[in-house]
């Protein structure tokens, strides 16, 4: 399979969960990965890189514009060039079901900081690079959560209902220099993370399950094929849009 054939593909928060699926597909495609991840990603590139692929992990906080621009100037400097980017990393599953009055101004900021502004910024240092080459893929991942109005998890929601606006605009003001940009909306996902979190797990699995017209738990692999899609040159003429992956739990 060779659809990223030679593709340069940044996936930040690709160090472990469903960011490094995402990262081990796009180079079982043929892509050339960039693991960009405030967490030590370099048991994932070792990884691909003994499969066959090629992978750089980079130490990246995707909020703060000198480690971003950073990472995308050695991107630029090991590969050439920078063809699509996965804004992945968030804040998710780390955090306590609350009512919103519970919820502290710090740590609403601190999602904030990841959840919107990462993804800025991280578009912002790339688009650069994807204009000079005419071509670019920038895939957004927001959640089903912004069209339920999930409860007890505001500013995670709020958040993620910022990167479909965030999509939309962006689009706009790049489908000129042939660079296309959607939204992948994963439902809720049976990732490392939220196994580890037993409250997340078990006050939200049964639920939205139950939401669902496919009535099982979602795994990172189901994930893979869209993603694939909108990196590709597949989705050429797709932009602005947001493809919701969930099993029927939202039908958008």
């Amino acid at each position: 399979m060779n659809r990223m054939k030679d593709k340069v593909v940044i996936v930040t928060g690709a160090a472990q969960g469903i960011g490094a699926a995402y990262a081990r597909a796009l180079a079982s495609e043929g892509a050339r990965i960039v693991l960009a991840d405030i967490l030590d990603g370099t048991a994932v590139a070792r990884e691909i890189e003994t499969a066959g692929g090629q992978a750089l992990a980079i130490k990246t906080n995707v909020s703060d514009e000198a480690s971003v621009a950073a990472m995308a100037a050695a991107t630029v400097e090991r590969f050439g060039r920078i063809d699509v980017l996965i804004n992945n990393a968030a804040i998710y599953a780390s955090l306590e079901l609350k009512p919103f009055e519970q919820i502290d101004l710090a740590e609403w900021d601190r999602v904030m900081s990841v959840n919107v502004r990462g993804p800025f910024v991280c578009a912002r240092a790339v688009v650069p690079y994807m204009k000079r080459n005419g071509y670019g893929r920038i895939v957004n991942i927001s959640s089903g959560t912004p069209f339920k109005g999930t409860p007890n998890m505001l500013h995670y929601v709020t958040s993620k209902g910022a990167i479909l606006a965030l999509t939309r605009a962006l689009a706009r003001e790049t489908g000129d220099y042939g660079i296309c940009v959607n939204t992948l909306a994963p439902g809720l996902v049976l990732s490392e993370g939220v196994i580890e979190n037993e409250e997340m797990r078990d006050r939200l699995t049964g639920p939205v399950i139950a939401s669902r017209a496919i009535k099982r738990d979602q795994m990172p692999e189901d994930l893979i094929a869209p993603l694939l899609f909108l990196a590709s040159d597949d989705s050429a003429f797709m932009t602005g849009e947001t493809l919701v992956i969930d099993g029927g739990s939202v039908m958008h």
